[in-house]
Parts: structure tokens; sequence; C-alpha cells
């Protein structure tokens, strides 16, 4: 089966990677041209285009920005779609709206082809390790003949039904993961702001139950005030609006989102949208310095 992957940003590139380092005979192509080098040098076929990649692959994996370059890559809404999809299966990795989710669906079906929501959860670093958790919908048969394919990409991979159960499951792990960094920024703002040895914070924190993969990370960082993107502000922006759509639609509250969404929004008006979430206490600082300032 030919594989194509497009979008190598800072999770899909060390992901085409790992493919490739599998064996896996992949096309790939990125709207900058130079991201796909490593891929490329790796063993990798470099697609012209997006419609290269789709006439050279049978299965074709999008780890893409947001809607916009979905369709760009798709050619939606254009006499090319049919012909793109038609036949093939196209598995989108990354995170968008779930009702848009759910029309790709539809449409893609409505051509001939068929459609995967594979939503991943972990950052660059689990991406680079091969050891995402990907989560699955879609028809039964699709989804079977996928998951193989992306064995190499992750450490657990879930079956949620039918689209757009995928998406909806990753809004609630991330939901966790930005309220839970969000807290772990704040106490160490106030460790630091009662005097306290922020270092010894993170070792009795990773000594504790409150340890996790993402604490010890995250802990790391703001020791260091080392703040190189995993997963940005911006992303997390990104995530936290859809999260947040989802839930009004719902007609559920969402009290801890809508006070992290404050934050985040707060830490990018102060020039840290492309640093890692982490960077959320720069907001935190920001609004104690406001209140001793006033």
């Amino acid at each position: 089966m030919r594989l194509g992957f497009a979008g190598l940003g800072v999770m899909g590139a060390p992901m085409a990677l790992n493919l490739v380092r599998a064996g896996t005979p992949l096309v790939v192509w990125n709207r900058t041209a130079a991201a796909c080098d490593a891929a490329v040098a790796a063993g990798a076929r470099r697609a012209s285009g997006p419609g290269e990649l789709f006439d050279l692959a049978d299965v074709v994996l999008l780890m893409l920005a947001d809607e916009t370059a979905v369709d760009a890559v798709l050619a939606r809404g254009t006499a090319e779609f049919g012909p793109r999809v038609r036949g093939r299966t196209v598995v989108h990795l990354g995170t968008v709206p779930a009702a848009y989710s759910r029309l790709l669906d539809a449409e893609i079906g409505a051509e001939g082809g068929a459609y995967v929501e594979a939503p991943v959860s972990g950052s660059r670093g689990p991406a680079e390790a091969g050891e995402l958790v990907v989560m699955l919908a879609g028809a039964e048969a699709d989804v079977a003949r996928v998951r193989p394919l992306l064995a190499p990409l992750c450490a657990a991979a879930f079956d949620c039904g039918s689209v757009p159960g995928a998406l909806l499951l990753k809004f609630a792990v991330n939901l966790f993961l930005i309220t839970m960094v969000t807290g772990l920024a704040e106490a160490f703002h106030f460790a630091e702001g009662h005097g306290l040895d922020v270092a010894a914070l993170a070792r009795v924190l990773e000594a504790g139950p409150m340890s996790s993969a993402v604490s010890r990370t995250k802990a790391a960082k703001l020791v260091a005030g080392d703040f190189a993107v995993q997963a940005s502000i911006t992303d997390v922006l990104k995530n936290n609006r859809l999260i947040a759509g989802a839930a009004r639609e719902a007609g559920l509250a969402s009290p801890l989102l809508d006070a992290c969404h404050a934050l985040y929004a707060d830490t990018a008006r102060l020039g840290h949208g492309g640093a890692d979430m982490a960077a959320v206490v720069r907001a935190i600082e920001a609004r104690t310095a406001g209140k001793e300032h006033g």
C-alpha cells in the first residue's frame, strides 16, 4: 500500500521520519519544501504538489494546521476534489472542529473515498519517539486498514466509533492537558513568589502522585525558563477554542477552560505565541505585576 503524508511541521516532520525509518514507502509534501528534506534524505519521495501526492498514494495522512490548509490539499470545493479522493483513504491526524470533520467524512464518502479521523495526543517529544497516542474513528473496515499503518507513530491506538468520536475524545484529553499545565505554571509562580526553590518543587512533584510525563517535562521548562516549543501557545489557543466550541454546542459548562483561554490569549498578546505552552506563566506573572502596580 502506497502511503502519502502532507504537513511536515513541528509534529508532522518527526512522524513522517518515523514512518520512513520503519520501512514504509512514503511520499511527502509540504508547502515549505525544505521541511521535507529530512524525510527525503531518509528515503521518502518528494511530491511536487498535493495533486502528485494523491496520484502516488493509496492512503494519504494529513497533519495540517487548519481547515483552510486541509481544503487546499484536498482541492475541496473544486472540480479536482472528486478525482483526488476517489478510491483513496484520507487519514486526518490534525485537530479541527468536529462539525468540519463530519462534513469531510460525508463529502469524501460521496466521492467514493474513505475517511478516517486519527487525531493524536502528544507533543513533539512523543512524536519524535514514536510514542503518540492515536484515536481512530470511521467505518470499521477503514479503521482496520489504517491502524497498522500508524503503528510506527504511536504507543497506543484506541477505536472511538464513528466520526467525529475521535476528535471529541481528543478534545476531552486536551481539556485536561491545558488545565493541568496551567495549574502547574501557577504553582511554580506561587512557589517563586514565596521565595521557594522551584527546583525543589519540581523534585517533590516528581516523587509524588502528581508526577507524569507532562508534569516532568513542563516542570523542567519552568525551572530553566526554557520555553522552546513542543506545543505552542498559539496551538493551545486554537485547541482551547475548538474545545470551548464543542462544549457550547452540547450545552456544557467549561469554567476552567474559559479561565485558561484568557491566560493563553494574554500570553500571546505579550509576544509569546510561538513559545511552549508552559510560557503561560508569563501571563500569570503579568497579572501579579499589574496588581503590584495598581
